[in-house]
């Protein structure tokens, strides 16, 4: 059952529920990561780490999800096109997700739902305080779409690695 919809998305129990649109702006539903453990990250400034990551874990099932934002210190202010462009003069491989909104009204339903995971699963914030402050944190989500650990928005996409063998 899909949760995507702005209204809907606390119904959700896994990132497989959600759907978004790729950097060519298809839809994609997220249940096609099922069975496999996901990062969702952060995409300013960190493009080295994750291709480095991926290149080393994808073959053991390792899915990294990027989403580009522009809400803090305008990092990606680029079109979806500009983004794709500058990620392959990284060589990404990884899944390039178009351009979105993590905090407000407009927040992707996702982030939404990323954003009040029980702490004790995701170190995330409680619910009462759901809105990111000044960068995209990092998301370590499980086989079964489950956000197993939060990572702040400070810290490089290689501090997942210590934690990766427990979801592969």
């Amino acid at each position: 059952t899909m949760c995507a919809s702005r209204d809907d998305w606390r119904c959700a129990r896994s990132m497989h529920e959600f759907a978004a649109r790729d950097i060519d702006g298809h839809m994609i539903c997220l249940d096609k990561y099922k069975w496999v453990p996901g990062y969702v990250g952060k995409t300013d400034v960190n493009y080295t780490q994750l291709v480095d990551l991926h290149a080393r874990y994808a073959e053991c099932g390792l899915r990294i999800l990027a989403f580009p934002c522009n809400q803090f210190g305008k990092q990606e202010p680029g079109t979806n096109q500009e983004i794709k462009e500058f990620a392959a003069s990284y060589d990404v491989k990884f899944d390039m997700y178009s351009k979105i909104c993590v905090n407000g009204d407009d927040a992707h339903p996702l982030w939404k739902w990323m954003k009040v995971q029980p702490k004790e699963l995701g170190g995330g914030p409680t619910p009462l305080y759901p809105v990111i402050m000044f960068s995209v944190p990092q998301f370590l989500i499980d086989k079964n779409g489950c956000v197993m650990k939060r990572y702040g928005p400070m810290e490089e996409p290689l501090v997942i690695e210590k934690d990766l063998p427990c979801y592969l």
